[in-house]
């Protein structure tokens, strides 16, 4: 009707007053949708207490769910609006997210960023959950979330290497005074024995024991003296040590001490029985 509408809008100068605009919103889900990092995630990893950069890209997908709520949401007074920019503005939010999750994650957990590749299926089931609600404001839907890598500059993963085999080193070390001391502790379990028979073999394994100078390194050696003692079944005679000898004694019961190989309540229980063969 060219006519009647001519005629509708002559008073308003030949315009229609009633304007209106179609928008075409696409509801299909579009998968496989890519997404990165564009600047390294700052973290500090807390099995190391060491600062890294982490970079992570994957996957993800959506849907538009309520038209109306999108439209208004998201593309406001706006002319047009592109994919582009609806993607960028969601992964942004992703970055976010993921970022924080990933904070959490490696603290909860206590695991080193250099684990992580091995959790990932578990770590993007967290980012999933937390951008949905944010997805939802805008009538969309986030049907699917990947993260398919995290990765650290070279130099900080070889640092972050570095500072594990020095740990495993010192772990080593430490199993190995572990092991002195265990040698040591028999060594006076062997002794209180001696303490309690010194007119036979026991006397000998009370002098062998700490004549030979139970120091931090000699725990292993007096172990195998006391051993050599009780199998060759010394007899020796049943008189008390000299004075000079019992010092000598203490001295090394306190270095044991000292060196944090034995208790206090151990230090004091053998102090005790040495001062009692007087």
């Amino acid at each position: 009707m060219p006519l009647l509408t001519r005629l509708i809008n002559l008073p308003f100068g030949g315009k229609t007053p009633f304007a209106a605009e179609v928008w075409y919103v696409n509801k299909h889900a579009r998968r496989d949708q890519r997404w990165g990092t564009k600047t390294p995630i700052p973290l500090l990893d807390p099995v190391y207490n060491y600062p890294v950069n982490a970079r992570a890209y994957g996957r993800w997908g959506l849907r538009v769910v309520d038209a109306r709520l999108f439209l208004t949401q998201i593309v406001g007074t706006l002319k047009t609006y592109t994919t582009d920019q609806i993607y960028e503005h969601f992964i942004a939010l992703i970055v976010q997210n993921l970022s924080d999750r990933l904070a959490k994650y490696l603290v909860d957990r206590g695991v080193s960023i250099l684990q992580v590749n091995a959790k990932l299926n578990e770590l993007s089931a967290l980012v999933l959950e937390g951008i949905r609600p944010e997805f939802d404001r805008y009538g969309l839907e986030a049907i699917s979330f990947n993260v398919e890598s995290v990765s650290l500059p070279e130099a900080e993963q070889q640092r972050l290497q570095e500072i594990l085999g020095k740990r495993l080193e010192i772990d080593q070390i430490g199993q190995a005074r572990l092991g002195q001391a265990y040698v040591t502790m028999r060594s006076f379990d062997a002794i209180d024995k001696a303490a309690e028979n010194p007119g036979g073999a026991g006397g000998a394994i009370l002098n062998a024991g700490l004549g030979a100078g139970l120091g931090l390194g000699a725990g292993l050696a007096a172990g195998q003296q006391i051993g050599n003692a009780v199998v060759q079944g010394v007899n020796p005679p049943a008189a008390a040590p000299p004075a000079d000898d019992v010092t000598a004694k203490l001295a090394k019961l306190k270095q044991l001490l000292d060196s944090g190989l034995i208790t206090q309540e151990d230090y004091d229980k053998k102090k005790a029985q040495l001062l009692d063969t007087l």
